[in-house]
């Protein structure tokens, strides 16, 4: 019996779609990965949160920079955390910038994880591009002269276990 939101990919991991790499590749990037593919729990399009969560130990690849890494990690105190103005492609392939910071959330057992989160703009992405809990969606980098980016894309599955662009 299928999950609420079967995230099993072919192997290898699907491609980016081509409206998508055209994009890229006439914005000049390059560096092309998959960050995480992720089912969009109600928190992640709840407009009270506002943020898409992507935890560490989902990520795919690494896709920060070193210095990157630093940046976000240095800002993790009780109330401040640093953050980055990367620019989004979004599913409907408008651009916009959104922040990326690094969150650690205690839990009750008094452990932590750690996530980075997209926020700022979020909930205008996720309205925008018609977002909804239990889809499924990739979030993919790119560079352009150095300079981190993001490419958002939502899937759906088909009938056969592949998934195709929505």
């Amino acid at each position: 019996m299928a999950t609420r939101c079967d995230q099993q990919y072919p192997t290898p991991p699907p491609d980016l779609p081509i409206k998508f790499r055209k994009r890229i590749r006439a914005l000049g990037g390059s560096d092309i990965a998959l960050i995480i593919k992720k089912c969009l729990f109600k928190t992640d399009v709840s407009s009270g949160h506002n943020r898409l969560s992507i935890p560490l130990n989902q990520i795919q690849q690494t896709f920060l920079t070193p210095q990157e890494t630093e940046f976000l990690n240095s800002g993790n105190n009780e109330k401040k955390c640093s953050e980055m103005e990367v620019m989004l492609i979004e599913p409907s392939l408008r651009r916009d910038t959104i922040s990326l910071k690094k969150w650690e959330m205690k839990k009750a057992s008094g452990s932590a994880t750690s996530m980075y989160v997209l926020v700022g703009k979020w909930n205008s992405v996720a309205w925008r591009n018609a977002l909804r809990e239990d889809e499924t969606v990739q979030l993919w980098s790119f560079r352009i002269n150095s300079k981190l980016c993001l490419a958002l894309v939502k899937r759906r599955a088909k009938s056969n276990g592949y998934f195709i662009e929505f």
